[in-house]
């Protein structure tokens, strides 16, 4: 698994599915069809959720949350962004996971469609 660094990267996933849960948004884009590399995923919090020391425990906590989710079903090919809510300080680390691989199953299911960044 690697890590989303550039900002082009982070909107090229913006343009992807996205599935709200109430610690993060996930989004997810399918990069080209030749492309079957690695993982790749990004963190990010905006400055509207509060100080430094706030959004870098939220990116903390996400962080943790994937790397633990080695059994998640995470594709290769594909670029996921985690955007974190101030939720995510509040609800225990359980409750995190669980929403993290819900998520997932939910995304791959098809079930992010509905949600899709319109593209102009």
């Amino acid at each position: 698994m690697e890590r989303l660094r550039q900002r082009a990267d982070f909107l090229a996933a913006a343009t992807g599915s996205k599935i709200p849960a109430a610690a993060f948004v996930l989004q997810a884009r399918k990069r080209k069809d030749d492309d079957e590399g690695p993982v790749r995923v990004g963190f990010t919090v905006t400055k509207k959720i509060g100080n430094a020391v706030v959004r870098n425990r939220i990116r903390r906590r996400l962080r943790e949350i994937v790397r633990l989710a080695a059994t998640a079903p995470l594709r290769a090919g594909y670029d996921y962004v985690l955007v974190g809510r101030r939720a995510a300080l509040s609800l225990t680390f359980a409750r995190m996971a669980e929403e993290f691989d819900g998520a997932l199953r939910r995304l791959h299911a098809g079930h992010g469609k509905a949600i899709r960044a319109s593209v102009s």
